[in-house]
Parts: structure tokens; C-alpha cells; sequence
């Protein structure tokens, strides 16, 4: 029996298992499929929310502390197992933004490195652009990682530390519930027992809760995306346009995305996005016709109300808590997220104060 069991090994979960671990706790970690194969490989990896001036306080308040905590994780992870995450601070820039003074008075309110820069500061650095642009807006701290990559070193710093267990594709039946007290989970190969249960299962986290008569208002958005193999250099930063961005990655290739569609639990692709992505990409980066589209796949966000996530204990069943539903921005989030619990967890002081993101009266 370990102290915790978590159901849901993609980023959130995993960076928690991590977290946990390090402090000196035993950890089951659960997941029907292998780890970061959900959303956390489906995503784009920019560390930062699109817009981010556009989000409530307690968003910023946690991609602050994750945004300048990935350098380290990134460090560390290369260090504990010679993975590379890929994290690239080159630095976004955001073009033909209508609410520009309020995204110019968000920074300077909370400190954000950020600046409208002309089109020889645009160009001279993405010259393949597409012209016609006289400025832009600048943030050279943003960064982006490589999220499968993120998730394979995060998964290899876990299998070597002896205080945690993964169960990859053990589909969780349902919760064990004893005197309206969670002590694990019920899955196809049997229960595994826990101090307590945290759910971190992005999308189906609420699907989890239902049968305890739990509505946890978190739903599957469906997000589509593609990446072309483009020459090393076509496009160096990320850069995002009327909502859509181009993301560059070490190698060269290129990804864009993405869409927005509430469509339950599927997650199949469609000749629409792909139309629509690849105009996208073209208008961004003019250069992109003349190469080849790689891939093009789905995931599902965990969307929650304003993509505030709902982290900390279920009222009124003992021994379960939750850490889902950061949306657009569970890469962005995660290690706040995951660390703050954490904290809550273990008895310490938070590193963000969680009352936003409590459940008690938001479920």
C-alpha cells in the first residue's frame, strides 16, 4: 500500500508522482493507457497562455511560477535521465493583436517582459513571416518544450526511483469506497491500495467522479493539429496569429494548431481542420506550401469554467482529492499546479495560495 495513488499519468500526474516522491512519499501511479500519451503528447508545449492577458488572476498567478520553474525541471530532467526536453526560450511574437494597450498594461502590472517591436526586429528574426506586418508584439522569455519529450524524461525519472510504482494500462474500473472513505482503485488486474487517491485524469476526470454523484464541471474540447518537416531555420520562434500559432521545433519541423470543438470523447480527425490548419500555417509562414505535412492527430483539453483548475480535496468524501481541468495550459500550469498541491498534501506552505482552485463551493 503506498500513501498515494493517482489515476492519470500525463503531465499533471506524473510531475505530481515527482513531486511526492521527492519528498520523501511511496506513489502508485495509474493509467489506462502508457504515460503522456493523452493530451500532454497531443499538445503544442508553448509556456505560456495564449493571450495571456486575456486570463483571471489565478491563471497568471500559476504560469508565473511555472513559466521560470521549467529552466531547472528542464535541467534537472536531462541530468537524472539523459532525456532532453527540448525546452527552446527564443522568446513569441503575437501579431495584429486588437487589444494591444491592454496586453502592453497586463505586463507592466505583473512584470511580464514584453514590448511592440517594428517589422526590422519582426523580420530580421523570421524572415520567412509573412509580409506586410509593420510591428508585433514581443515577449523574449516565452518558451516552448517538446511535450513528448517532457513526458518520456519525466516518465524515466520515475521508473528510477524506488518509491514509485507505475501501473500503465490498468484501466480503473472504479474507486474503492470504504465508510465514505477512498482507499484506491479497482482495475481489470486488481486493486491498488492508497493512503489516498488523487484524480488527474485530464478529461475523464469527471467521469471518474460521476458514480460518487460528483459533477465536476470538466469536459473533453477537442483540439486538432499538424507538423510539417520543414529545413532547419524555416521558422525559429513561436508565433501566434488571429488565434493560431506555428511553434518551431530543434530538428526543424514545424507545428500548428489548433483547433476548438466540443465534441465529447471524439477524437478522430477531420478533412475540415486539415484544410483549415494548413491555410493557417501558409498564411503564417508562406514557406510551409512546399513542405510535406507530417502528421496530423487530436487530443482532448480537460476545458474548465474561465480554465481555472480544480485542485485540492472532493468535499465530503475523505481521502479522495483532484488536480484537473487546466484546459489550454496544462503544460503551462503543471509544475505550480503539481508543486502547490503537493504542498497541500504533504503539511507544507503552499507555494501559491489555493483558494481559487479548491473545490469547495465551485462543484
Amino acid at each position: 500500500m503506498s500513501d498515494f495513488v493517482i489515476v492519470g499519468a500525463g503531465v499533471i500526474g506524473m510531475m505530481l508522482a515527482r513531486e511526492l516522491m521527492q519528498a520523501g512519499a511511496t506513489v502508485s501511479l495509474v493509467d489506462r493507457s502508457a504515460c503522456a500519451q493523452e493530451a500532454t503528447w497531443a499538445g503544442g508545449g508553448i509556456v505560456s497562455p495564449l493571450y495571456p492577458w486575456r486570463y483571471s488572476d489565478p491563471v497568471t498567478q500559476l504560469a508565473t511560477w511555472s513559466q521560470s520553474s521549467y529552466l531547472h525541471l528542464s535541467q534537472d530532467l536531462i541530468e537524472e535521465t539523459g532525456c532532453d526536453p527540448e525546452l527552446r526560450q527564443k522568446g513569441m511574437y503575437m501579431v495584429d493583436v486588437e487589444d494591444e494597450q491592454d496586453a502592453l498594461s497586463w505586463a507592466a502590472q505583473f512584470n511580464r517582459p514584453m514590448s511592440k517591436v517594428g517589422a526590422s526586429h519582426l523580420y530580421a528574426r523570421e524572415a520567412n513571416f509573412c509580409r506586410g506586418y509593420q510591428s508585433a508584439l514581443w515577449m523574449p522569455e516565452v518558451c516552448s518544450i517538446r511535450n513528448p519529450r517532457l513526458g518520456k524524461s519525466l516518465r524515466a525519472s520515475l521508473e528510477k526511483s524506488p518509491r514509485v510504482t507505475l501501473y500503465e494500462h490498468h484501466d480503473v474500473h472504479h474507486l474503492l469506497l470504504d465508510n465514505d472513505k477512498v482507499h484506491g482503485v479497482r482495475t481489470a488486474q486488481g486493486d491498488i491500495n492508497g493512503g489516498k487517491t488523487i484524480i488527474t485524469a485530464g478529461a475523464w476526470s469527471a467521469e471518474l467522479l460521476k458514480p460518487l454523484d460528483i459533477n465536476l464541471p470538466v469536459e473533453p474540447v477537442k483540439g486538432q493539429m499538424m507538423i510539417f518537416k520543414t529545413p532547419v531555420g524555416t521558422v525559429n520562434r513561436v508565433i501566434l496569429m488571429a488565434g493560431r500559432y506555428v511553434i518551431p521545433r530543434n530538428d526543424g519541423r514545424v507545428l500548428v494548431g489548433s483547433t476548438l470543438e466540443r465534441e465529447g470523447f471524439d477524437k478522430h480527425t477531420t478533412q475540415g481542420a486539415y484544410q483549415s490548419l494548413h491555410q493557417t500555417a501558409i498564411q503564417i509562414i508562406p514557406a510551409l506550401a512546399k513542405c510535406e505535412v507530417e502528421h496530423h492527430w487530436a487530443g482532448l483539453r480537460p476545458g474548465s469554467p474561465e480554465g481555472i483548475p480544480f485542485i485540492g480535496d472532493v468535499p465530503g468524501v475523505a481521502g479522495l482529492a483532484v488536480n484537473a481541468g487546466q484546459y489550454r495550459n496544462g503544460l503551462v500550469l503543471a509544475p505550480a499546479s503539481t508543486r502547490m498541491h503537493a504542498d497541500m498534501l504533504l503539511g507544507r506552505e503552499p507555494v501559491v495560495n489555493p483558494a481559487a482552485y479548491q473545490l469547495e463551493g465551485r462543484i
